[in-house]
């Protein structure tokens, strides 16, 4: 039964969800190949049309979109490289389908019209990346209380974007907290609807894999097993799978600060380079790791919502759940809920992260951030398992 049943396992392996996955990475080589040539085809039948009903886009707008992002993430490390030390940040510009690549207000004329040569927007602004990721280090090593959700440098703004509780704003540990983070740098101050949180669950039905009393969903296939989230399991715990026979166990593991974790997998259980589509798009070749840029479109699979996609809204946030602060973080506009952690978030076919957690549902909306993969993928020597 398990073999008939692994054409839908094998995907599951990649990407059980419980609490929040990680998901496989390249060696540090291998994670900076380039994205695939923009005249591939950008994305399935399928994915098209999940992202026609999350982003409100026209078939031709979803597959023009996934092109432009595919030349961006290409285009990326040549104009980061053009701006040199005046480098003050990038992101996806979605109306005009270019990259747009932040340059300090004291670069030399030089700097600009190499960045522009390469095919990239420029804007202009007063601090430099090193200066505003300076700052946000000096914030991450305050203690952020309850009422404080997340922190991250947002190249568009120019500043380290503190998200604050609705209606903790007045709460004295919190003001004592906007006022430090201000002596660290430029911040600006957002409020969110509630404090984030992982999406661990009970188990339940569905294609999860299970440690304990906790499901997740597995993130990304990589060498020898898979990648998911930290907060699922400790390294030495042992993991079942949707039949409730024994996959293998977390070989390395670790949250709060990170949230990824790697399982290793054995007993008849194989892996395949697939994200799982459930039924609402075909299941997903995974075919490398390029980072997209911020302003990109992502998708997300997991076990309890299944297939969501929205936009990454921002990148090495520092989230302040319970249990302790977590960083290097990436935001994203698609919705989770329980269950649903570990899971894969793709952009295109390239893999992008493991699901971390987050605020909101998929019926009234939300955000959710993911732990990159490519992080993971260093972190333990991993090789990501790719069509």
């Amino acid at each position: 039964m398990r073999r008939t049943r692994l054409k839908h396992v094998g995907l599951a392996v990649l990407l059980v969800l419980s609490g929040w996955t990680a998901a496989g990475a390249l060696p540090a080589a291998a994670s900076d190949s380039p994205a695939p040539a923009a005249s591939a085809p950008p994305a399935s039948a399928g994915l098209l049309r999940a992202m026609q009903r999350d982003l409100g886009l026209t078939p031709d707008q979803a597959e023009a979109r996934l092109a432009a992002e595919r030349r961006a993430t290409g285009l990326l490390p040549e104009a980061r490289r053009a701006a040199g030390a005046a480098y003050a940040g990038s992101w996806f510009d979605a109306g005009s389908g270019r990259l747009t690549v932040a340059v300090a207000s004291d670069a030399a004329p030089a700097a600009v019209r190499a960045v522009r040569s390469t095919g990239a927007q420029v804007r202009t602004v007063e601090h430099s990346a090193r200066r505003l990721d300076a700052a946000k280090a000096r914030i991450d090593r305050l203690r952020a209380p309850s009422g404080v959700s997340s922190w991250h440098v947002d190249p568009a703004a120019n500043a380290v974007v503190v998200d604050v509780v609705d209606g903790e704003r007045a709460d004295n540990d919190v003001r004592r907290f906007l006022a430090e983070a201000r002596e660290a740098g430029p911040v600006t101050v957002r409020t969110v609807p509630s404090a984030p949180r992982t999406f661990a669950a009970g188990t339940v039905g569905g294609d999860p894999y299970y440690t304990g009393n906790a499901r997740c969903s597995i993130g990304f296939s990589v060498h020898g097993g898979f990648v998911t989230a930290g907060h699922c399991g400790r390294a030495g715990a042992g993991v079942s799978g949707w039949d409730g026979s024994y996959i293998g166990t977390f070989q390395g593991s670790s949250f709060p600060d990170n949230d990824y974790a790697w399982v290793s997998v054995g007993s008849g259980w194989w892996t395949v380079p697939v994200v799982l589509g459930w039924g609402a798009v075909p299941d997903q070749l995974v075919r490398g790791s390029a980072e997209a840029p911020v302003g990109a479109s992502v998708c997300r699979s997991g076990s309890t919502t299944r297939w969501h996609c929205g936009t990454v809204l921002a990148k090495n946030e520092t989230v302040n759940y319970s249990q302790g602060a977590v960083h290097q973080m990436t935001k994203t506009s698609v919705c989770a809920e329980p269950g649903d952690s570990g899971g894969s978030f793709i952009s295109g076919d390239q893999a992008q992260g493991v699901t971390s957690g987050g605020w909101g549902n998929c019926s009234g909306g939300g955000e959710t951030w993911f732990q990159p993969v490519n992080e993971i993928l260093g972190r333990y020597g991993l090789t990501l398992h790719t069509a």
